[in-house]
């Protein structure tokens, strides 16, 4: 009898993830979820993780607690699948109350949102599983861990060995070969995928995730087939091939010709694809086909969920003209911190950095508190911080934030373990936990208020996907523009701040969202009649989801405060005005 292959849906996580920089709307989602989880998935990726909460807020102005009910909703028969870690913030494995991560991760499975958790588990080390795991375990909920695929001197078959039996003693029910990137080839997946089946229990499934973004996925699916692999990760046109994972439709057509079986409503599916064919050409969101084998991927390594939500960001930076110069900085900066794995947080580090060293035209001007934690050792030896090159190493520890950071963490780890009745009191008074956990993944309220506002009257708009011809659209694909939706508006722009004789004026590097405080209900950095030092913080500025500190370039006094919490900025915007002692 031939064996039964089983699929895995990715289309509303890694699909709209990597294809429309996490851009799908919630309500093209639940247009087809419900079709989606009769066609025989074993499971659906959902985007419910902390980070698309701040995405659905910031950017689409809706409701990500609606999306959660939304999607438990539509899907009671398939398992839905969340990538999660031991904290709400991805970006800062330290700044996190554990029973905070608890309580999100609890409100999920009660809500029918999540019965499967998958794990990066050779990215940020391993020191908070002991606790994590058996919590989901407890939860009821099944764990997949991925082995990650790199390519640098770290990543030996030792690592693979070691890491896949790490995981199993962890307790994964499920192993799966993650390729983020896209960088496997024929030869790597026969060696890597052999030394995960080699450490796992034999009747252990096994599943591969890769990206299309070198062309290679479908050819290494095949050969993952024959090689006993169980389940692949496939998603449905327009949401398929371009940097996300291989088509359903052409997996599934490989597998029957090998002679497997496939237990997919292809029909169905059929009918879903044009669906959002005809939604994607409703919004004005991209429709993308096989991709061409690419070398400088292999270069610059950045992973296929990152390149559209970096191509989104850097025309926010108005960077859009200088791709060239951001992919060499990207390649430059890996190979001077140690080559870390392009992968979340660190791809994300990587090209924010890069972003910032060409918008100001001068490398580490600015040096995001990420990249500093990173020097820190704060993520782990899996980082890759052990092979950073000393010089810079020293320079980014040499910071006057560097210190700052230190103090942090210290305080940061005693607050993982304090009782959450105590740490939620810092965000509000008499809150819901979901209103908590909002003003706890957004740092702040303004955001959550300008979504309320948007969906007063609808939580989201609503699409069909009906009365278009499939035909037409797919017809059209190659005539569209290639755009992103952008939902979020511009705030409408201040006065400028003329310079003043005798005022020292620190002003926005690039477009970002503007911090006075390190967390809520924390006093400010600084406040108008403060003395502050050279190199003293002043505030904190998001760009790109990472956070970049701010410092006076004088001792002196602060005279004016521009902005406020909160406030988005554009570039050169006016933020603190300081009169250097001299002119005092």
């Amino acid at each position: 009898m031939a064996k039964t292959l089983d699929f895995i849906d990715t289309t509303t996580r890694d699909g709209s993830q990597s294809n429309w920089a996490a851009g799908m709307p919630t309500g093209m989602m639940e247009a087809v979820l419900e079709d989606i989880d009769k066609s025989g998935f074993v499971a659906i990726c959902s985007p419910l993780m902390q980070l698309q909460f701040k995405k659905v807020i910031r950017d689409l102005k809706e409701d990500p607690w609606a999306m959660v009910r939304m999607f438990a909703s539509k899907t009671p028969r398939t398992k839905k699948s969340c990538i999660l870690q031991p904290s709400l913030w991805p970006f800062d494995i330290v700044n996190f109350n554990r029973e905070a991560v608890e309580l999100f991760t609890r409100k999920l499975a009660e809500m029918g949102a999540l019965q499967r958790v998958k794990i990066t588990g050779n990215v940020m080390g391993h020191k908070h599983y002991y606790w994590f795991v058996p919590f989901l375990k407890k939860l009821g909920l099944e764990v997949a861990f991925a082995l990650c695929y790199y390519i640098s001197p770290r990543h030996t078959d030792e690592h693979y060995s070691e890491k896949t039996r790490m995981m199993v003693d962890y307790g994964a029910d499920i192993m799966y070969l993650k390729d983020a990137g896209g960088l496997l080839d024929i030869d790597n997946v026969r060696r890597v995928f052999k030394i995960m089946k080699d450490n796992m229990p034999a009747d252990m499934p096994a599943e591969i995730h890769s990206h299309c973004t070198t062309g290679l996925a479908d050819a290494v699916y095949v050969e993952a087939m024959n090689m006993g692999c169980d389940r692949f990760h496939v998603a449905l046109p327009p949401l398929a091939e371009g940097t996300a994972q291989p088509s359903v439709f052409n997996v599934a057509e490989n597998a029957k010709a090998l002679g497997f079986e496939v237990n997919l409503d292809i029909e169905r599916l059929e009918h879903v694809s044009k669906k959002l064919y005809a939604m994607a050409k409703e919004a004005g969101l991209p429709e993308f086909g096989p991709t061409r084998y690419k070398v400088s991927q292999y270069q610059h390594r950045i992973p296929g969920g990152v390149i559209s939500n970096m191509l989104h960001q850097i025309k926010e930076l108005k960077l859009e003209d200088r791709v060239d110069e951001l992919e060499e900085e990207v390649i430059r900066i890996c190979a001077e911190t140690g080559e870390p794995h392009m992968i979340t947080p660190y791809s994300q580090f990587v090209c924010t950095q890069a972003a910032i060293n060409v918008a100001l035209g001068e490398r580490y001007k600015i040096v995001i508190d990420e990249y500093i934690n990173f020097a820190l050792g704060n993520y782990s030896e899996d980082s890759g911080y052990l092979q950073m090159n000393q010089n810079l190493k020293d320079y980014f520890l040499s910071l006057p934030r560097a210190q700052e950071l230190v103090e942090l963490t210290k305080a940061q780890e005693e607050a993982q373990n304090m009782p959450l009745s105590e740490f939620r009191k810092q965000f509000g008074d008499n809150l819901s936990d979901e209103e908590f956990l909002l003003r706890y993944i957004m740092n702040g309220t303004k955001e959550i208020d300008v979504m309320r506002e948007a969906t007063k009257d609808r939580p989201w708009r609503t699409f069909s996907g009906e009365g278009s011809q499939a035909a037409d659209i797919i017809g059209e694909h190659d005539k569209q523009p290639q755009k992103i939706q952008v939902q979020a508006s511009a705030p409408p722009k201040k006065a400028a701040v003329e310079e003043q004789a005798g005022i020292v004026i620190v002003r926005a590097p690039s477009q970002g969202l503007f911090f006075a405080q390190p967390e809520p209900g924390a006093k400010p950095y600084v406040s108008v009649g403060d003395s502050v030092k050279t190199g003293d913080t002043v505030c904190l500025i998001e760009i790109m989801k990472t956070y970049s500190a701010l410092t006076s370039p004088v001792d002196g006094v602060v005279v004016a405060v521009h902005v406020v919490n909160e406030e988005y900025l554009e570039p050169g915007q006016a933020l603190v005005s300081i009169k250097p002692n001299e002119e005092l």
